[in-house]
């Protein structure tokens, strides 16, 4: 992060236009397949009810988000015309703004306060599921991780927004 009072730091305090939930997917165990819900509890201190990475441990990669726009452009590296979300494995796909942008930010997803934990980064799996290349598709477009601070029911189509900051309309 940027010294505080830094220019830069202004910067990445800036207001940010809120996001969409496109799609929900819940993972019940290790390599079991992501399910597609409509919605699902985030539970405070533990992830979404039903998911695989729910943990009681206050864990950081309590739930895993990736932009639609991220899943376009690993397709395109892939030769696809569109990549299904579920064989990524992340939890949420958001469109409209980009996650990396929620660093060091506490952001609602629908009903739900989350906190920004980390990069979700691509695991070798990913050669497995999408192919040779699969891995290197995925290298800086695999989303990030949250905390649930405070829990709530998150359906396809619910705002993503900044919790700590000024933000424009939708």
């Amino acid at each position: 992060m940027p010294a505080a009072g830094s220019a830069l730091a202004a910067l990445f305090a800036a207001p940010m236009r809120p996001g969409r939930v496109a799609w929900i997917g819940l993972r019940p165990a290790r390599r079991e397949p992501v399910h597609p819900v409509e919605e699902a509890l985030a539970v405070a201190g533990q992830g979404l009810e039903g998911d695989r990475y729910r943990t009681r441990s206050e864990g950081a990669r309590q739930v895993t988000l990736v932009a639609a726009e991220h899943l376009a452009a690993i397709a395109a590296y892939l030769g696809l015309e569109r990549l299904d979300p579920a064989l990524l494995r992340r939890n949420v796909v958001t469109t409209g703004v980009n996650l990396l942008a929620l660093k060091g930010r506490r952001f609602e997803l629908g009903g739900a306060l989350l906190e920004y934990s980390g990069e979700c980064h691509p695991c070798s799996r990913m050669e497995e599921t999408l192919g040779p290349g699969g891995y290197n598709a995925v290298r800086g477009h695999g989303g990030i991780t949250a905390r649930v601070l405070r829990g709530g029911t998150v359906r396809v189509g619910d705002a993503l927004r900044l919790a700590d900051a000024a933000q424009p309309p939708a």
